[in-house]
């Protein structure tokens, strides 16, 4: 169920404006956005993993009471989902908008998600790993900013809720890698350059090298498809949150954005009528095509981009490209025919509203 004030829901067709696909900010040609998340714990409850279904109640009655109260609210515009209560396509679109893990929607467990709206920068998990995650996010290359508001959101919120707290450890999480400053930083990455010419490997093993996670478009357990990469640090243990950020906004990210302009610019000069072929290809597919898989879209739809951004295309608006990504996942194109579907039938209404969008 969703609560939110006397503000009427979204409608489908409207759930494309979120801020990870606004494409605008720093280096947003290479990084996607910039999110933010902090695991915390309520004193005295055992983690979710370890409590009674009670107690989890108990945890979301009083998280609801202050992300909604006005007077403590986080941020403005905030709104409740009871995700025991949401349809599964409703539960499966919200994983997909990068709001809730995959983990939160199993089953009928109490848990909830509060979102900050317009644009969806904060959302407040509820039950998941651990009693709260707190995570914030950014169109753009973006940390230090992001920082500053996720951390005046956590004291806003520990004013007014018992963490769970070691003098001697920090901020007590149910995973060990988290423990500390409880914080991930991550960033999302659009690396075809890197991809098309082979080199991507090479930030894999660097990443790895420096206790850095490069997992795919949907993070933990997910493929990289459409040349989306979601780069992140591991643990949090022993250091500060300035220092993890530091090392990933001044030295890390800086790198991989480098490396990604120079391959685009090495396939421009070396390779060039290749990638005009792909690229080109890849739009008249898009704009013909009448059965489209989730994974072709998105990898088609990674070239379309690659193509604006290098001026390869001037006819195709790169905004219509960045909501296509959204609005041809599985569950938005369920919430647009306003039930579920199979996906036989799915690749034919995702080919349909591509065509439709992308038709000169």
């Amino acid at each position: 169920m969703t609560h939110r004030g006397a503000e009427p829901d979204p409608e489908p067709g409207q759930s494309a404006h979120v801020e990870w696909l606004r494409g605008e900010g720093r280096d947003a040609d290479v990084v996607m956005s910039s999110r933010i998340r902090l695991a915390r714990n309520l004193a005295g409850i055992p983690f979710p993993n370890a409590a009674t279904r009670e107690q989890r109640l108990e945890v979301l009655t009083l998280a609801r009471a202050r992300l909604l109260d006005t007077s403590s609210a986080p941020a403005p515009g905030m709104r409740w989902i009871d995700l025991a209560e949401a349809r599964t396509i409703d539960r499966l679109a919200l994983v997909e908008r990068h709001l809730v893990s995959k983990q939160m929607v199993k089953g009928a467990e109490p848990r909830a998600v509060a979102i900050a709206e317009p644009g969806e920068r904060l959302a407040v998990m509820v039950n998941e790993e651990d009693h709260l995650r707190i995570q914030a996010m950014r169109s753009g290359f973006a940390l230090a900013e992001t920082w500053r508001f996720i951390d005046a959101v956590d004291d806003r919120l520990e004013a007014r809720l018992d963490y769970a707290f070691s003098s001697k450890l920090g901020y007590l999480t149910a995973c060990a890698t988290n423990v500390g400053c409880g914080l991930r930083v991550s960033v999302m990455l659009h690396l075809p350059g890197l991809k098309l010419t082979g080199e991507i490997e090479k930030v894999r093993r660097a990443a790895s090298k420096m206790n850095l996670a490069v997992r795919g478009f949907y993070g933990e357990g997910s493929e990289a498809v459409g040349d989306f990469f979601q780069l992140s640090n591991q643990t949090t243990l022993g250091r500060s949150e300035r220092d993890i950020i530091d090392d990933l906004e001044g030295q890390i990210v800086p790198q991989v954005i480098d490396y990604e302009r120079q391959a685009r610019e090495a396939m421009l000069r070396k390779r060039r009528m290749t990638l005009e072929d792909r690229v080109h290809r890849a739009v008249a597919t898009l704009r013909s095509a009448r059965l489209l898989s989730a994974d072709e879209a998105l990898q088609l739809l990674s070239l379309t981009r690659l193509g604006i951004l290098q001026g390869l295309l001037d006819h195709v608006d790169i905004g219509v490209v960045h909501r296509l990504i959204l609005l041809c996942q599985p569950a938005h194109l369920q919430q647009a025919a306003g039930r579920e579907i199979d996906q036989g039938e799915r690749r034919i209404l995702r080919a349909e509203l591509v065509r439709q969008a992308l038709s000169c």
